[in-house]
């Protein structure tokens, strides 16, 4: 929510919570490449490079944030879906969207009054993903 400042940012006003397979998911992260090159992945800069450059999905890790945007020593994924896989997520992936707007309003409300006790209290519950031994890439959370 800290990057799109609570809804705040401009094109950024609507937070969707959403809902998909776990399928999905991970056919979604099994065509996965690294948005950065790292060789402890890849073999070679230039492997990385054609991967990237022909890739359906693009996954980055960043520091995970706080309620009050401080950097944690945790990171979270972030997943870009390119045009060429957008239709089997739309269609065939997607289980439930639901507008989290309000409810992202009202936890910045509250961290605004001085409530993160209570802010924290309306966040979604969160667990560590257990990924399939193929699934991912080495130093990245699934193998």
């Amino acid at each position: 929510m800290e990057r799109s400042n609570w809804g705040r940012k401009s094109g950024q006003e609507m937070i969707l919570a959403i809902r998909m397979t776990r399928h999905g998911w991970e056919e979604a992260l099994s065509q996965a490449v690294l948005t950065a090159y790292d060789s402890s992945v890849y073999r070679s800069y230039d492997e990385w490079a054609t991967q990237f450059e022909q890739a359906r999905v693009h996954v980055q890790w960043d520091p995970e944030r706080s309620l009050r945007g401080k950097s944690l020593p945790i990171n979270s994924i972030q997943v870009g879906l390119s045009r060429s896989i957008i239709e089997q997520y739309v269609h065939e992936w997607i289980v439930e969207i639901r507008d989290a707007t309000p409810l992202v309003r009202k936890i910045s409300t509250l961290l605004q009054e001085g409530k993160e006790v209570k802010a924290k209290a309306l966040l979604p519950g969160e667990r560590v993903y257990p990924c399939k031994r193929h699934i991912g890439m080495p130093g990245y959370g699934c193998h």
